[in-house]
């Protein structure tokens, strides 16, 4: 492996924790709420993990936040193939970066976005007809397809390594449906992934059902506590179990039979947390993702607060998923909620589960 091209969308997953469930159509609203940007330090990260494992690979890359800007604060002096021409990126210039990338005959084009951008970076692929691999650094909102690392400092250690790629699936979601409650998913490009055991699954869309868990987790709920309850339709379950009509892809809190935010933001949620605070989060189905993928506006922040994580899942969701993950962007979070952990599976039953 000798040369590693490099794009980042640096306006992927600044939705995430404000609630919006996307950046598509919504970035100045996301701005207005307060978002960070998220990609370029989750470039940097996976970057500098590059750089540990191959410190002598050459780095081709987009100008600025666009890619170099993360290379050289890991240590590499990428050549720039490409520059926006001012302004907001958007996704011609994800296109028209990739383009460059492989016009420079690069053995691998790291990507740092979400499903979006992994789109637009396959159809240039698909285009060149060629077999240029990709490999996704998880940065968006949307991270559902099978061509993202677990994590960014696992797709550096991926770029440095691999010597092999197999096809996988690069999907996308309707972000209005998504913001309406619906994952409404569509394949949109098989494309050659370097093959790895730290590349997460694609998302599955469908399981069964968790009437017993709900009404087990219903009956055990105490109206002193803050509940703070993630997406899904798990936890949607138990939601309505309680009394409340749950936003089924946002976070919801509730104490004492009172629904205190609905489809809330970070802030939001932090605003109306009072003690004791319990997290309730089900696993995304085929990745095991707990946190950081979907879930954002449950920031490390947030996880910091809660005098407990209850994690809820049906038998058939667990026998699908080798362990649990966790990318919060804080590795200090992250390293807090790693071991096992004991995840309700039915009214009376729970299942010892490794949190990696």
């Amino acid at each position: 492996m000798e040369r590693i091209g490099v794009v980042v969308n640096p306006i992927a997953g600044m939705g995430g924790r404000v609630g919006l469930k996307g950046t598509d159509g919504k970035l100045e609203e996301a701005r207005e709420l307060g978002a960070k940007p998220r990609a370029p330090g989750r470039a940097r990260e996976a970057l500098e993990a590059l750089a540990r494992h191959a410190p002598d690979v050459s780095v081709y890359a987009a100008a600025g936040e666009m890619g170099e800007t993360a290379a050289r604060e890991a240590g590499f002096d990428p050549a720039v193939v490409y520059d926006p021409d001012g302004g907001e990126t958007t996704a011609a210039d994800t296109k028209g970066a990739v383009r460059e990338l492989l016009e420079r005959a690069v053995d691998l084009v790291v990507f740092v976005g979400g499903d979006g951008t992994a789109v637009d970076v396959a159809e240039v692929l698909e285009e060149s007809e060629g077999e240029t691999p990709m490999l996704g650094v998880p940065a968006g909102v949307k991270v559902y397809s099978s061509v993202f690392a677990m994590t960014p400092a696992d797709a550096g250690r991926i770029a440095a390594e691999f010597d092999r790629a197999e096809p996988r699936e690069v999907n996308d979601i309707d972000e209005a449906a998504y913001r309406a409650g619906e994952v409404r998913a569509e394949l949109k490009a098989v494309v050659p992934v370097p093959v790895a055991p730290t590349l997460q699954s694609s998302k599955q869309l469908a399981s069964g059902s968790v009437d017993s868990l709900a009404s087990g987790f219903a009956r055990e709920v105490d109206e002193d506590t803050t509940y703070v309850f993630g997406p899904g339709s798990t936890v949607g379950a138990i939601e309505a179990q309680v009394g409340i009509d749950p936003s089924p892809l946002g976070v919801d809190v509730w104490r004492d039979g009172e629904l205190l935010a609905r489809d809330a933001s970070e802030a939001e949620i932090l605003e109306v947390l009072a003690d004791p605070v319990v997290v309730v989060v089900s696993p995304i189905g085929g990745q095991g993702f707990i946190f950081g993928r979907g879930n954002h506006q449950i920031s490390p922040a947030v996880i910091d607060r809660a005098e407990s994580i209850e994690v809820v899942a049906s038998e058939r969701k667990l026998d699908d998923l080798e362990a649990l993950c966790v990318d919060t962007d804080d590795e200090a979070v992250d390293d807090s909620l790693r071991g096992w952990l004991r995840v309700r599976t039915g009214r009376f039953t729970t299942r010892l589960v490794k949190v990696v």
